[in-house]
């Protein structure tokens, strides 16, 4: 059954569900609709499906709507009998939520970070926790980067290596590489994967 998928080329969050929807074979049945969600001007047909105005947005055939990526990554892990993104058992599910999290997290601040960039009266103390963060984020991600490499593919891998790319796409010489080798020598592995690279972002505004 088809999908319709309110989708963005440089959506860091819509990679994260392409990449999801590559891996599970499910890309062909998502119809993806170019849709410009800026913070600043909500969309009006967005919001008939998604009154938050926020990508990814998920639309079933039967008009069930769902969002945001998190809960459409785990939906996308229930249609296939394969081996799941989602592990259904702990210590290692926590794991796994907890990696999605925090890549998603990263991202949250990202983006801000670059929003507050962009502004003519840029706000120094905010400027700096997201430096603060960045700091922290990417040296709690070096220590477990064996981990990483250890654990089977999940969502939660999915999710820091979107939140690493998104870094390269738009803090360009960010050094974070040199900084981090163990996290840069995991992300070289995980970016080379098909799904990544179908899915690398494109800046078309």
């Amino acid at each position: 059954m088809r999908m319709k998928l309110h989708w963005s080329p440089r959506s860091p969050f819509v990679r994260k569900v392409m990449i999801v929807a590559h891996e599970l074979g499910l890309a062909d049945r998502l119809d993806c609709v170019r849709t410009v969600a800026a913070t600043t001007q909500p969309h009006e047909t967005l919001m008939k499906d998604n009154p938050l105005s926020k990508l990814p947005t998920l639309v079933l055939a039967d008009g069930t709507v769902i969002y945001d990526s998190p809960v459409i990554c785990e939906y996308f892990d229930s249609l296939h009998d394969g081996p799941k993104l989602f592990p259904a058992t702990m210590p290692e599910r926590l794991t796994v939520l907890r990696w999605q999290a925090l890549g998603d997290g990263m991202l949250d601040f990202l983006l801000l970070w670059r929003n507050e960039l962009t502004r003519p009266a840029q706000s120094e103390p905010h400027l700096n926790s997201y430096r603060i963060k960045r700091g922290k984020t990417l040296e709690s991600l070096e220590a477990e980067a064996a981990t990483l490499e250890r654990m089977p593919y999940s969502v939660g891998h999915i999710a820091v290596g979107v939140a690493l790319s998104y870094i390269d796409f738009r803090f360009e010489g960010d050094p974070w590489r040199q900084q981090h080798p163990k996290l840069a020598s995991w992300h070289k592995a995980i970016a080379a994967r098909p799904s990544f690279k179908l899915t690398e972002a494109v800046d078309d505004s």
